[in-house]
Formats: C-alpha cells, sequence, structure tokens
C-alpha cells in the first residue's frame, strides 16, 4: 500500500513550544514564562461566563454578532470589518490560507512570533525571514526582501520576544512602501501595554492591504478561553470568513469575550499596573548587569552576556519557584523573557535575582 503523503510544508513545521507551567518538586511555582495578566479577567467576563454556561447545550452563534458589535462599540469601527478566531492565531491562519500557498512567499522577522514559519508552511507557501536591527523591526530589510512571490508580510507590533515597537512613521512607511498586492498583517496582540499605540487600526481603516489583529488572551485575562479577532477591508475579511468554522468560538467564550471588551475600566488599570512594575523590574535588571530594551508590551527581554550567565540566572529563579522562558528559538540563546507581574511577584524576582548576583 502506497504512504500517505501530507500536503507540501507540513512535514517542515516544527511543533510550537508553549511556556513551562511546572517545577519538579515545587508547589508555590511562580509562572512568568507565557505573559499572562497576573490579575486574572475581569469579574464582569467570570459572571457573563457562568451565566451562559447555563446554554451550553445550545449551540453557539455562527455570526459572532453579538461580540463583534461590542468590538465596533468599544474601538469605533465597522462591526461587518470584524472576523473573530480561536485566538489571534486562528485569525492569522485564515489570512495565511486564503491569500498564500505553494509557490508564493510570506516574509516575517527573524524575532517574530514563531507561529509565523508554521502558519507559512501550513498553507504550503515559503516562509522568508528577514533581519532586524538592534532587536527592532527593519522596515528596510522588509522592503528589500519582497519579492514577485510575495503574498503576506506578517509583523508582531510591539514584538515578541523583544517588546520593541516599530514607530508610527516607520509602520507607515511600510504599508505606503509595500506592493498593494502584498497584504501586510499587524500583530498587536500587546498593543493594550503600548501607550499612545492604535496597533495599526488607522492604517487596517483605510488601506485596502492592511489588515490588524488583537487578542483577548493577554491584558484581558482570557488566554484559557482562546478568543482574538481581526479588522480589515471588507473584501478581505469576506474571504477570511469563507473558511473560517461556522461554530468556531464556544457560547462561553463570546459571552466572557464580549464582556471583557467593554470593561475598559479593568483594562486601564491592568495597563496602569503594568507600566508600573515594568519599568521597576526593567531598572533592576539593569542595575544587576542584565541587558534590556525599553518595553511597549508586558514582558521584558533580559540579555546576559553569555548563554552561561543566562543558565545561571534562570536556575537561580527555578530555585526560587519562579518561571521565566528562554527564548533560544527566537534567537536569543543568552536570553530570559520575563513576564511583568503584581508588585509582590516583581518584587520576587528581583530578590531572587540579586542574592544570585550577590552571590556569584
Amino acid at each position: 500500500m502506497a504512504a500517505m503523503t501530507p500536503q507540501p510544508g507540513i512535514m517542515d513545521i516544527s511543533l510550537y513550544q508553549g511556556g513551562a507551567s511546572h517545577l519538579a518538586g515545587v508547589d508555590n511555582v511562580l509562572k512568568l514564562s507565557s505573559n499572562e495578566n497576573p490579575l486574572g479577567p475581569p469579574p464582569a467576563a467570570i459572571e457573563a461566563l457562568t451565566s451562559a454556561a447555563k446554554g451550553m447545550h445550545l449551540y453557539p452563534s455562527t455570526d459572532h454578532a453579538a461580540l463583534r458589535t461590542a468590538i465596533a462599540e468599544v474601538w469605533n469601527v465597522d462591526a461587518d470589518r470584524v472576523i473573530c478566531g480561536v485566538g489571534s492565531d486562528e485569525v492569522l491562519q485564515f489570512v495565511t490560507q486564503a491569500f498564500a500557498g505553494p509557490g508564493d512567499e510570506i516574509i516575517h522577522t527573524e524575532h517574530g512570533f514563531s507561529m509565523y514559519p508554521i502558519l507559512a508552511n501550513m498553507a504550503g507557501a515559503t516562509p522568508v525571514s528577514v533581519p532586524e536591527r538592534d532587536r527592532v523591526v527593519d522596515v528596510d530589510a522588509i522592503l528589500n526582501a519582497v519579492t514577485d512571490h510575495t503574498r503576506i508580510v506578517l509583523l508582531t507590533n510591539p514584538g515578541n520576544p523583544t517588546g520593541t515597537r516599530l514607530s508610527d512613521a516607520e509602520l507607515v512607511r511600510l504599508a505606503d512602501e509595500l506592493p498593494q498586492r502584498v497584504i501586510l498583517v499587524i500583530d498587536g496582540a500587546y498593543t493594550e501595554y503600548a501607550e499612545g499605540y492604535d496597533g495599526g487600526l488607522a492604517l487596517a481603516e483605510v488601506r485596502p492591504n492592511v489588515l490588524m489583529t488583537r487578542t483577548f488572551s493577554k491584558i484581558y485575562g482570557l488566554g484559557g478561553l482562546r478568543v482574538g479577532w481581526g479588522y480589515g477591508p471588507k473584501d478581505m475579511i469576506d474571504v477570511m470568513t469563507r473558511i473560517r468554522q461556522p461554530f468556531n468560538l464556544s457560547t462561553v467564550a463570546l459571552a466572557a469575550a464580549e464582556a471583557a471588551a467593554r470593561d475598559t475600566k479593568w483594562v486601564e488599570d491592568c495597563a496602569a499596573l503594568n507600566a508600573d512594575q515594568r519599568a521597576r523590574l526593567t531598572g533592576a535588571l539593569r542595575q544587576l548587569g542584565l541587558a534590556c530594551d525599553d518595553s511597549d508590551t508586558n514582558f521584558v527581554l533580559a540579555r546576559a552576556a553569555s548563554v552561561p550567565e543566562a543558565d545561571a540566572a534562570e536556575a537561580a529563579l527555578n530555585a526560587d519557584g519562579i518561571l521565566v522562558r528562554r527564548v533560544g528559538g527566537y534567537g536569543f540563546p543568552e536570553g530570559l523573557r520575563i513576564t511583568v507581574g503584581n508588585a509582590e511577584q516583581t518584587g520576587r524576582v528581583i530578590s531572587a535575582l540579586t542574592e544570585w548576583r550577590n552571590a556569584s
């Protein structure tokens, strides 16, 4: 019998590795490896989910109308140009699957989200990695990589795991200089943590080839429910909707996300806490001799002087029950990505690293 042959690109996919959540022999683990909100979900979302659970025997909405309406009202956008997915990851999958395939190229930056080459390979397209400059997206490097085969540019802004952000002017320049046949996807999972940044919304509002994606997994604290959304030109959204599973989001997920979207005060409070503790953590890391860029996200990328030093710092954190994310797969073997926690959690990180540095 002939062997089964998978579609082109599938066997080139390396399995995604999430942040660790357990330490052997440790009960009181502080998980700072997955950029989760230390305050959790808003109470309004928990209440909405609990209420919606009574109707779990019923199929959910297929058009996500209530959630799209909430998004439209909160962000002042057109509900008909909103598409919802299982996290923003699924929205990214929609656009790559709908607009790229074998023989096409999808550009991403060297330190971009590790799902990008996976999504390209899932579509049978060729992922093309371009360098960044000092851990910031390099617009010229992207533009120089564009060929007749380029169909999509996937851009994380602010970046993960760098935490850096491309300036608004450079983002507009990228949109201006890309051929209109190339779709620019602005992945704004961390937008709410970047003061004064719209996540690419203004560009997605008026450009025929720009899609903005957002998530409820980060500042909204709904990572366990997996809800995200995208916003772009109506004709692009219509194409993507054709390949969206009709029941891709559950009743409880839709209800919780709608309540979370409307709780703007919760977002403001979470962003304020993050800004305070991010500044505190950044300052402490630099004083301890661990380099880090200013971050526009809910994490800080600490860069040790060497891989052995990073190993030692991680071991010291682990010994105190603290989990952070090693990001060698993102091009930083000497890097530790540390989620910004609350005041107590941030203090615990600083204390463990200070004790390690003093002992070394």
